[in-house]
Parts: C-alpha cells; sequence; structure tokens
C-alpha cells in the first residue's frame, strides 16, 4: 500500500492491551502495534505546548493512548527535539509549521528546514513538510531523507477544491516521491467529506500512503472514518485546549465512537 520498506515478521511475544491477548510484536520497541492490531486505525496527538517541559509532560501523557505522536516545534518558543526524546515510547513526527498553513512559524525558511533537517540526523521516524516548501529546499529534504518517512502535506483552510482538482493536487504531490501525503481541507458542507475521503481508495488503488480529512465542525466525520477506510492515522488531541487544527476532536472522543461502532 505504501512505498515504505514492509515490516519485519513477528519477533517477540507479549501481552498486548488493545486486544486483550497474547500476540506477536512485528518491532517490539513500539508496542503500538502487534500482528493482530495492524488493521486497526491509528491516532497521531500532537504536541503543541509552547515550553520544552511542558512537551515533555504531554510526550509521556501522549504515550499511553497514542499510535503516534506529533511535536510541533512550531510551537515551542525555544525549538528543539534533542531534549523530549527522553522517555518517548511511540513514532514521532516532527512539524515545523509555517504561518501560512496554520502553524506558529515566522523566519527564515532555511531556518525552518534545518529543524526539520536536525530531526532527520536523530533518526526521528517522521518528519512533515508543506508542498508548498521553496522547491529547492523541498528536494533537498527529500533527497537526504536516510531513514526518515517523509509525509508531503497540503493544508487549505478556507474550503474544499471539488474532487478533479484534489485528484490532480494528489498526483502533482506523489511526484516528488514522498513516503506519504496528506491533504487536509477545510469542509464547508458535509459533502466536501466524501470528496475528501474518496482520496483515500483513490491513493489506495495507487500505492501510495496518504493521510486526508477535513477541518471544521463540518468535518469532524472525515477525522472519524477516514483511518477506518484506510488513511494511515487520523489526528486527536490530548485535551480540547491543545488542538492543533479546527474541528479537531480529542482522543477519548474518537476513541469512545470507535469504541460504539466497534472499531
Amino acid at each position: 500500500m505504501s512505498k515504505n520498506k514492509p515490516r519485519t515478521p513477528p519477533t517477540e511475544w507479549d501481552f498486548c492491551r488493545k486486544q486483550n491477548f497474547y500476540t506477536l510484536y512485528p518491532h517490539p520497541q513500539d508496542r503500538s502495534f502487534c500482528v493482530r492490531c495492524q488493521d486497526q486505525p491509528r491516532i497521531c496527538i500532537p504536541i503543541v505546548e509552547t515550553s520544552s517541559d511542558k512537551a515533555h509532560q504531554a510526550i509521556l501523557q501522549a504515550n499511553r493512548v497514542a499510535d503516534l505522536i506529533e511535536l510541533r516545534i512550531d510551537y515551542l518558543k525555544r525549538p528543539g527535539t534533542i531534549p523530549l526524546l527522553n522517555g518517548r515510547q511511540k513514532p514521532l513526527i516532527v512539524t515545523n509549521r509555517q504561518e501560512e498553513e496554520g502553524g506558529k512559524y515566522r523566519g527564515d525558511e532555511r531556518k525552518r528546514l534545518e529543524a526539520l533537517e536536525e530531526a532527520i540526523n536523530l533518526g526521528i521516524e517522521f518528519v512533515d513538510i508543506e508542498v508548498g516548501t521553496q522547491r529547492s529546499l523541498l528536494q533537498d529534504l527529500l533527497a537526504n531523507r536516510k531513514k526518515t518517512q517523509i509525509i508531503l502535506s497540503f493544508h487549505d483552510f478556507q474550503k474544499t477544491p471539488p474532487k478533479k482538482e484534489l485528484q490532480k493536487l494528489f498526483a502533482r504531490m506523489t511526484r516528488f516521491g514522498a513516503d506519504i501525503v496528506k491533504i487536509v481541507t477545510f469542509a464547508q458542507t458535509w459533502e466536501d467529506n466524501f470528496n475528501v475521503l474518496s482520496l483515500i481508495a483513490y491513493a489506495m488503488e495507487r500505492k501510495q500512503e496518504i493521510v486526508a480529512f477535513c477541518m471544521g465542525e463540518k468535518g469532524k466525520m472525515s477525522r472519524i472514518f477516514s483511518p477506518i477506510i484506510g488513511a494511515a492515522w487520523t489526528y486527536a488531541s490530548l485535551t480540547r485546549d491543545k488542538a492543533s487544527a479546527p474541528g479537531q476532536l480529542t482522543v477519548g472522543e474518537v476513541k469512545e465512537i470507535w469504541e460504539k461502532l466497534r472499531i
């Protein structure tokens, strides 16, 4: 389904609390994924704290309920990833979002990407970079990704383009050769959800891993259903006041809905 390397064969038995069952772990260091959980929808929790101490505490909290954790270093007053790696138990996404795409970063573009390069050099699992990034800088990051998987992202905080435009956008993004394509738009109507969710099957047919959903009050349904129908994961906050985007549900709300749906 993706260009990523296939998972290695199971290597260790242990108790999976999600499945309430002893099972095999392909990656013993990652207890969020066992062979019985591989088709389970995954949740990424964004960390949007402004200080390293608070961010570290939030990561420790997220360890208990997240499948992945996104560290939004654009929120940090003193950006840096090294002190925050201690105690981390889940795969990490490092994002340094520019203001134009809903982030907090204001400043030199090269310096913004230097923080992502540092994450790559540290062996962080994922780095998120916007498709609108200066072409030469984006290509350099992709060419020097090492073992880090690159999430190439697009955000529209105003609207959801028509389905054909979304497919053209997807095609343009895949040409960069990123590991995961992320397309997030704002839902003005309920129908906008279906246009964005249709990208998931479209991507799967082309063997491209994708994250796709809508923001806003009317976009909440797509956040719930996107990983169920094949998206790599969805995003949910630890608490309502720590949401990183409009319409983001809490991890508790998402899991409660999935429980009712028996997912």
